[in-house]
C-alpha cells in the first residue's frame, strides 16, 4: 500500500468508509459520491496504479476482483444486473490512481455510450 493514496487509506481503515467486503487482499466500499442507488467500489490491498500498470503476476488477484463483483452486487441487491467500470489512466477518466473496479446498479441505468 501506498502511503499516500486515498483508497490505501481507506483499505488501512486510517479513513472511514461504508465497508461492503475485506479479506486480506481485496476491499470493497460504497462510494461516496454514488452516481446509481447501489455504487460500489473494489480495490485490491496492493497498491496498483491501473489496468496500465497490471502484470501476468496480477492475474489471480483481478480474476477474484471479477469473482467478487456478482457475488457482492447481489448481496447489495443487483438481482437483475449491474454495470462495472474500470477507468484506466487520465485518458480513460481515471481520478483516483489506485486501480479499482466501480459496480453500479439499480434504478435507471442509462446507456454509457449514447448512439444517433
Amino acid at each position: 500500500m501506498s502511503d499516500n493514496c486515498i483508497f490505501c487509506k481507506i483499505g488501512r481503515g486510517e479513513i472511514p468508509s461504508r465497508k461492503v467486503y475485506e479479506d486480506d487482499e481485496v476491499f470493497a466500499f460504497h462510494d461516496i459520491n454514488p452516481v446509481a442507488p447501489v455504487h460500489f467500489m473494489l480495490i485490491p490491498k496492493q497498491h496498483l496504479v491501473s489496468l496500465l500498470e497490471v502484470e501476468e503476476q496480477h492475474a489471480a488477484l483481478l480474476g477474484r476482483m471479477l469473482l467478487l463483483a456478482p457475488k457482492l452486487a447481489r448481496e447489495q441487491g443487483l438481482e437483475n444486473g449491474f454495470r462495472t467500470v474500470i477507468n484506466s489512466g487520465k485518458g480513460g477518466g481515471q481520478e483516483v490512481f489506485h486501480l479499482h473496479i466501480h459496480v453500479i446498479g439499480g434504478g435507471n441505468i442509462p446507456p454509457m455510450v449514447k448512439r444517433s
